[in-house]
């Protein structure tokens, strides 16, 4: 059906009339739903999982972090075509494309029996995750919003905190129907619910009459120039290949190299890691529930000053925070311990995801988003590969994690550094130098 026909009965006609609610609102709720599912299966839950598997087939841990170094090669080598294609084809092709590999990839895990077929459906998982997860729905959101993009990103990815919510409940999911009983009704329940969701799927607010934000370009700049807001009035818009010339792209990209594989790692091994403590899985996956609801106010709270002040500093302070909780857990040998990395990890994860992200949208703007974003995610996902299997193979050869725990904080405290360096680029600047034939300063 053509889309001047289906928008006529679809909610964004509604949305278009005066005094409704602007559509970019229905969407960061369609991105937070989409993003708690692909949370709770690839993300959240992985820690419960490995500890499923290990308990069922007798796997090493550095041979399960393998089929996640495999998924990370496949992300260092699709991350820049996947921004590409979801500049160019559209976030509501990807996602519908994305997730249906996700659960075809789901049903073929319910159905493993050997170490081989795990890593190749988890692959596929991860493809379907990469197409169409994370970085077509916060691509989307950054369409939808400018002056907003702070608060609506982290409104959006509270669903990946939601996920964590509901790791206990994938944990009771597996305990009463097992591993493959769980993975398959995963598998079935994204297969169902994709079709639906991908008919409200937006790409830009221009295609359908409406602005960034729900205003016009000129009342925005009225209202940003009566909020005395420091950024400059137009939206920068650069192209990948500008943007590759910015040295603040480089920084950034270090940053989210040095403190994101932590992150990861973290999301596979630390709920390991409490076991290994004394504590029962579900005890565990309490931890991971602690942080996570933590992180929920944490992230709506750091999205609302952010739009108000200047990003670096702000994301700084969550950095430290999280370098001294990954401290803390490397060291943690008690309950009390675990819970105090769970409130400092919570107040920082929840911060700094959000901001990440949003700072480049403020950056380089909406024209080539995905693409900046999928190229910067090429040497965070070659971290990614090295990260997880670090911290198996240090386990599996001394029996504790202190090692490339304290190496993870270590490396988050020099990303928290860097960000006191970081500038925002001048579009004029590029510009001028692409003129002249140049490379920018």
């Amino acid at each position: 059906m053509p889309d001047h026909v289906f928008k006529i009965k679809s909610p964004l006609s509604a949305a278009m009339r005066p005094g409704k609610v602007f559509y970019g609102w229905w969407l960061v709720g369609v991105a937070a739903f989409m993003l708690t599912l692909m949370s709770l299966t690839v993300f959240q839950g992985l820690g419960t999982m490995l500890v499923t598997l290990e308990r069922q087939f007798g796997w090493t841990r550095t041979a399960l972090s393998g089929a996640f170094a495999l998924a990370r090669v496949e992300g260092a080598v699709l991350g820049p075509l996947e921004g590409f294609l979801v500049d160019r084809i559209g976030n509501r092709r990807m996602v519908l494309i994305g997730y249906t590999i996700m659960g075809i990839g789901f049903i073929l895990m319910s159905q493993v029996r050997s170490l081989w077929h795990f890593y190749a459906a988890f692959i596929i998982i991860s493809l379907g995750s990469g197409l169409g997860g994370w970085l077509a729905m916060i691509s989307m959101i950054n369409n939808w919003f400018n002056r907003r993009r702070s608060f609506a990103l982290a409104s959006a990815m509270s669903g990946i905190h939601v996920g964590g919510l509901l790791v206990p409940l994938l944990a009771l999911a597996i305990e009463w129907f097992g591993f493959n009983g769980a993975a398959l009704g995963i598998g079935v329940f994204l297969l169902v619910i994709i079709g639906p969701v991908s008919r409200v799927i937006r790409n830009r607010p221009e295609d359908y009459g409406m602005h960034p934000d729900g205003v016009a370009p000129d009342a925005e700049i009225s209202e940003t120039k009566a909020d005395d807001d420091p950024q400059e009035d137009d939206e920068p818009d650069f192209t990948a290949a500008q943007a590759l010339r910015t040295p603040v792209f480089w920084t950034l990209t270090v940053v989210q190299v040095a403190t994101s594989i932590s992150v990861v790692t973290l999301a596979l091994h630390l709920v390991p890691k409490l076991t290994d403590m004394g504590m029962s899985l579900s005890g565990a996956s309490t931890i991971v529930l602690t942080y996570t609801i933590v992180a929920l106010p944490s992230q709506f709270i750091s999205g609302f000053f952010a739009d108000r002040l200047p990003k670096p500093p702000v994301i700084f302070v969550f950095l430290l925070l999280q370098g001294a909780a990954i401290l803390t857990i490397a060291v943690a040998d008690t309950v009390l311990m675990a819970v105090a990395f769970a409130v400092m990890y919570g107040i920082a994860f929840g911060g700094r995801s959000p901001l990440m992200t949003a700072i480049r949208g403020d950056y380089f703007g909406r024209k080539a988003f995905a693409t900046i974003m999928g190229l910067s995610q090429f040497p965070m996902n070659l971290g990614m590969i090295v990260a997880p299997l670090f911290a198996g193979y240090m386990f599996d050869t001394t029996g504790t994690y202190f090692v490339p725990f304290v190496t993870f904080a270590s490396l988050t405290f020099l990303g928290a550094g860097l960000m006191l360096f970081v500038k925002k680029p001048r579009k004029s600047l590029v510009a001028q130098t692409d003129a002249e034939g140049q490379p920018a300063a």
